[in-house]
């Protein structure tokens, strides 16, 4: 491979994962309908992110935190997902998760795949029981961006040697943000400001981009 560092940031859901996790924590209480309706509405650019997470976050009030290891148990990784990242980081590559998505799976994911660097939202606990809150700063659309730039330079990466991927509407500032932005399995509001698309569900395809974009040396 010709450049021996860079930095790549994914979104979590519908991405390194083919879940969205906020939908199928809602079929835990049977809410999936509302709540994934939301999404697909907050995914399409139609509904502020920050406001639509607020209101699917609500929708799991009361269920319990020990029924979410039912949704990792296997880890629900996209094909490709594994190999993609082996073989960025062997090549010298930061890999990181940044996502609108909750620690409570990206801490998992981080260890399982890892990652350099991990930032999601975090769902309020009280008595082992999901009170339908978010603490902290909400990671939406703005955040994700700034997040690529402070990771880049808390590595010393230029900018130029960035790449984001990601499928919604809230990922598209990150990918603006980036050197070279990837749609995968996207809403047309994302492929719209995308670099490159990747219209299939295995993750491997991302190298093809990267090697378009002479990122990565093609293997012969």
């Amino acid at each position: 491979m010709k450049h021996s560092s860079g930095l790549i940031v994914f979104d979590m859901d519908s991405t390194l994962i083919r879940i969205e996790c906020i939908d199928e924590i809602a079929r835990l209480n049977n809410r999936y309908t509302k709540v994934s309706a939301i999404t697909e509405a907050a995914m399409r650019g139609e509904i502020d992110f920050g406001e639509s997470l607020k209101q699917r976050v609500a929708c799991l009030e009361g269920i319990n935190e020990c029924d979410l290891d039912s949704l990792f148990t296997p880890i629900p990784l996209n094909p490709g997902a594994v190999e993609l990242i082996q073989a960025l980081k062997a090549a010298g590559w930061k890999v990181a998760l940044v996502s609108g998505g909750f620690t409570w799976f990206a801490d998992k994911l981080k260890t399982a795949l890892n990652l350099d660097a991990v930032v999601a939202n975090r769902l309020d606990v009280e008595n082992g029981c999901l009170t339908g809150r978010v603490l902290g700063q909400l990671i939406d659309a703005k955040v994700k961006a700034q997040q690529l730039k402070a990771l880049a330079e808390k590595w010393q990466i230029p900018p130029s040697r960035t790449v984001a991927v990601g499928d919604g509407a809230n990922d598209a500032l990150m990918l603006k943000a980036a050197a070279v932005g990837i749609a995968f399995n996207a809403k047309p509001a994302l492929q719209a400001v995308a670099d490159y698309s990747v219209n299939s569900n295995n993750l491997m395809e991302v190298m093809n981009c990267l090697e378009h974009s002479e990122f990565i040396d093609p293997v012969v």
